[in-house]
């Protein structure tokens, strides 16, 4: 893979990150409203923690992904 390759997937990755905590910071806004409402929706919640854990994992892939293997 050429310098210019990594770079370019490096770019997307940066990328797809910044989307991923973006939408895991509208989850968090939407669990916190649906929380104190007066009644909460419990599934709907489930979901929105449910999908909110499978962004955190792919955000944490992305950034094992960016960040260098060092060999010590």
């Amino acid at each position: 893979m050429t310098d210019a390759c990594r770079m370019e997937s490096r770019e997307v990755l940066q990328i797809e990150l910044a989307g991923l905590k973006l939408e895991q910071r509208d989850i968090d806004d939407e669990i916190d409203a649906l929380k104190a409402a007066r009644r909460p929706d419990p599934l709907r919640l489930q979901r929105l923690k449910k999908r909110r854990f499978e962004l955190t994992g792919r955000i944490r892939q992305i950034k094992d992904q960016l960040t260098p293997d060092i060999i010590a």
